[in-house]
This record gives structure tokens, C-alpha cells and sequence, in this order.
């Protein structure tokens, strides 16, 4: 039996600000950074990880070096376009009242994740979905019986591994606000059917009080 580890980043500039991130080089704040630190200690007392993926934009790195820094002897991360946060174009940016003024037939209520439009230079919801199923692929074949895999990675990449794991609609899933930062899923691999044994896993939080 092998075991997935998935974790958003720690809180950005933009995530403080309610910004739409996409692929922006957005930065974590001095609280993602405790976040993210944290998230590390908390993994060290509970998984012995064998490898580490992430998404390749700034806030995945910052963060996945910040666990290492409260991990202590992390492997070193494997960094994959694949885990990246949903593309957004040249609405990324904007605040996501902003992005309703420009698409107002998108549901207000609704994570700007699930807009149904592609913006231009941005992917749209098939193309996001299919990126991210073949990295999970991938992330399922490297783990080995006995070994613990940690992806680092966005909100919206989690809610589409979430519709996979569970019997909630792909769309519906997309439309849900995000885990918190730093939050973890923890899915077991063991046979043909992954299991989700923990979602939005937040024991950090407990050492940032």
C-alpha cells in the first residue's frame, strides 16, 4: 500500500488580496511561510515521505521549500507544469469582481475556478482536467508499495483529484470555494481504486496558535 500526500500552497500576496492567480508569480506571505513551515513539522511527526512533487510557479516552490525547512531531510522536489493552478490568460490578476463584470453569466456564488469560458491565453476546463488526471496518473505509477508520495499543488487542482476520488460532480466539485492553505489529502494507494482516507487535513494550524 502506497500513500499520496496532497497539500495546497501556503497563503499568498494575491490569495490576501482576492486576486486571481492563474500561472502569476505570486509570492507567500510571512503567514503562508509560517503555513508552510508548519505544515512541514506536522508531516515529519506523522509520514516518512519518499518524494516530493510540485507545481513549478512560485508560491509551490516557496512553499515546498519552506516544508523542507520544517521537515528536515525532505527529498528534494520533482517540479511539474502539470500540478499547475488552472491558467486564467489575461484575466489573471483581476479581482474576482472583476472577472464577474467581464463573464456575468458565471454563478457569483461559484469559485472562478469553474468559469466555463476560456479565457484567451488560458485554458479552458477540459484541457485544465486532463493536464492534472495525467500527473495524478504519474504520481500513482512512481509510488511503490510502502512509499509515501507529497504533491504540492493549487485549490483548484485539488477539487478536480477530489471529483476523481469521491461521488461528487466534476463541476460541482470546480465550483466549490478552495481548501485552505497548506491543507492535506491523504489518499491511499492500494489495488485499483485510491481512496481518500483525509481531506483538508489542517493539524499545522495547531502550531501556528
Amino acid at each position: 500500500m502506497g500513500t499520496l500526500l496532497v497539500a495546497r500552497h501556503g497563503e499568498t500576496t494575491w490569495n490576501r488580496d482576492g486576486r486571481i492567480q492563474g500561472w502569476a508569480p505570486s509570492r507567500l506571505t510571512d503567514q503562508g511561510q509560517e503555513q508552510a513551515t508548519a505544515l512541514g513539522a506536522w508531516l515529519d511527526d506523522r509520514y516518512s515521505v519518499d518524494r516530493v512533487f510540485a507545481s513549478d510557479l512560485r508560491r509551490t516552490r516557496e512553499t515546498a521549500a519552506a516544508v523542507g525547512d520544517g521537515y528536515g531531510g525532505l527529498p528534494n522536489p520533482e517540479f511539474d507544469t502539470d500540478w499547475r493552478e488552472r491558467g486564467f490568460g489575461i484575466v489573471q490578476g483581476l479581482y474576482a469582481d472583476e472577472l464577474l463584470d467581464e463573464y456575468p453569466d458565471h454563478d457569483r456564488d461559484a469559485s472562478v475556478i469553474s468559469l466555463d469560458a476560456a479565457p484567451e491565453g488560458g485554458e479552458g476546463i477540459p484541457t485544465f482536467r486532463g493536464r492534472v488526471e495525467s500527473a495524478w496518473d504519474r504520481a500513482i505509477a512512481t509510488t511503490d508499495a510502502g512509499e509515501t508520495t507529497l504533491v504540492v499543488t493549487h485549490g483548484g487542482v485539488i477539487k478536480v483529484l477530489l471529483a476523481k476520488l469521491t461521488d461528487i460532480d466534476p463541476d460541482a466539485a470546480l465550483a466549490e470555494h478552495s481548501q485552505a492553505n497548506c491543507a492535506v489529502n491523504e489518499i491511499r494507494l492500494d489495488g485499483d481504486s485510491p481512496e481518500l482516507v483525509g481531506e483538508e487535513l489542517t493539524g499545522w494550524r495547531t502550531l501556528l496558535d
